[in-house]
């Protein structure tokens, strides 16, 4: 199948090799424009970018689709049986999507109608879901809202993170994707309505959404750790300095501790700093304060004196 393939971050490569080595044509690669990063802003190459250029694939970065007649007109000349859309990061206009003979097809990372929108991996996690997967629809005007044609299921395992669950789904999804494309070739594609009243919405994640909030139970807040990690991370404070909080556990809580403060460290064990929450205690098991290096509790108790009864607070 002629194809053209649009998106932009790491989580959309494995879907490009996937269509470059299952025999299809990926005629073009469309992504976002380069960006400065890094202290020096040098400006770099999304990672969809460098994959097409390793397989000498066209690229294109329109600023914005909708209103670049150039390259539309690009597109039209081309003319692909279809277009493959994995976190693109634009809205698609109608034309580009009457565009191929079997239109544009979208791999979302959850199970839809369920978590439409920009952060579906870490929500799923942040919210205690126990499965996942990743869905392939046929995109409309509106935001996650086509026609569904084919799901995976996914369990999300006890103490998934964001990372390791975007590495799971990525590689679902250019699995995926290749049985779609043969059920839309051999026209067996069954094409289900998502049900709207059963959606949720995944918001884009900040940097803020990570401030941790002690009066919240240990269960939200470990859920909150894995979820945000790699990016942008759970985080507190501790004397004035930001710690970003890597892994966590939830403890019961005793009567010993049953009149601490939301916040409060209650005991500082060997593999641990125990921390007294809404409801129940979180141990941080791994941490980074402003300054230090990651790592694991019983490392940083070494080199570094924290003290019990010490309240962690809130930073914005």
């Amino acid at each position: 199948m002629k194809l053209v393939f649009m998106g932009t971050p790491d989580f959309s490569v494995p879907t490009l090799e996937s269509l470059i080595a299952g025999g299809h044509e990926v005629a073009a690669v469309v992504t976002q424009p380069d960006k400065p990063k890094g202290r020096g802003n040098v400006m770099q190459y999304p990672p969809v970018k460098e994959t097409a250029l390793k397989y000498d694939i066209p690229v294109y970065q329109p600023i914005k689709v909708k209103a670049d007649e150039e390259f539309m007109q690009a597109m039209e000349e081309i003319a692909p049986d279809c277009i493959v859309v994995v976190a693109f990061g634009q809205i698609l206009p109608k034309r580009l999507l009457d565009l191929p003979k079997y239109g544009c097809i979208n791999i979302h990372a959850s199970l839809l109608p369920k978590y439409r929108g920009a952060a579906p991996i870490q929500w799923v996690i942040i919210d205690g879901e126990k499965t996942t997967g990743v869905t392939t629809m046929k995109m409309d005007v509106g935001l996650d809202t086509g026609d569904m044609i084919d799901k995976i299921e996914i369990p999300i395992a006890e103490k998934e993170t964001g990372g390791s669950l975007h590495d799971k789904l990525t590689q679902i999804g250019g699995q995926l994707i290749l049985e779609t494309l043969k059920k839309l070739e051999e026209g067996t594609a069954i094409y289900t309505k998502q049900q709207d009243e059963q959606s949720c919405y995944a918001k884009m994640l900040s940097k803020q959404l990570g401030s941790m909030d002690f009066t919240k139970s240990a269960v939200e807040l470990e859920r909150l750790v894995r979820g945000l990690n790699p990016w942008p991370s759970a985080y507190t404070s501790y004397k004035g300095k930001t710690m970003k909080v890597w892994q966590a556990e939830c403890l019961p809580e005793t009567e010993t501790w049953h009149f601490a403060k939301p916040g409060e460290i209650v005991e500082l064990r060997k593999n641990g700093i125990l921390v007294k929450t809404g409801d129940g205690i979180l141990m941080i098991t791994e941490l980074q304060l402003e300054g230090k290096k990651r790592m694991e509790a019983e490392a940083f108790l070494r080199g570094f004196a924290m003290e019990v009864g010490a309240v962690l607070v809130p930073k914005a």
